[in-house]
């Protein structure tokens, strides 16, 4: 359904450390980067999309994070769920949901929620039963 998804960004090197090991974690592997234009990208598996990619907002101007808008990454296990939560925080993100079951999704929906240091909001879920 998705080609990309594009996360923006103040600061693309303090972003860019932000996000690497979150997404190394998921096993998320780069795409590209280039960091003269500020901006990188990675792939789904089997690739070669959906894209996830963060930057500076094309246009120049200040970038605002969205009331009502997420992206939400999917986990194989629900120990990556909580390990993505503990390294999210420890990087400087804000809690927005701590891990655990949302049966009112469904029965197996286990996820968390953090805000990125630019406020983006953020979800990464595991629907697999324990």
């Amino acid at each position: 359904m998705f080609s990309h998804v594009f996360l923006g960004t103040q600061d693309f090197t303090r972003a860019r450390a932000f996000y690497e090991p979150l997404m190394a974690l998921l096993g998320i592997p780069v795409r590209f980067v280039d960091e003269a234009k500020g901006w990188m990208g990675w792939q789904s598996e089997p690739g070669p999309r959906p894209l996830l990619l963060l930057g500076r907002p094309f246009d120049g101007q200040p970038h605002a994070a969205g009331n009502g808008q997420m992206v939400a990454l999917q986990a194989a296990t629900r120990e990556q769920v909580d390990a993505f939560h503990a390294l999210a925080l420890s990087l400087g993100a804000r809690d927005e949901g701590a891990p655990g079951l949302r049966p009112h999704y469904h029965a197996h929906y286990y996820g968390t929620y953090v805000r990125d240091l630019d406020g983006n909001k953020l979800c990464v879920v595991c629907h697999q039963a324990a």
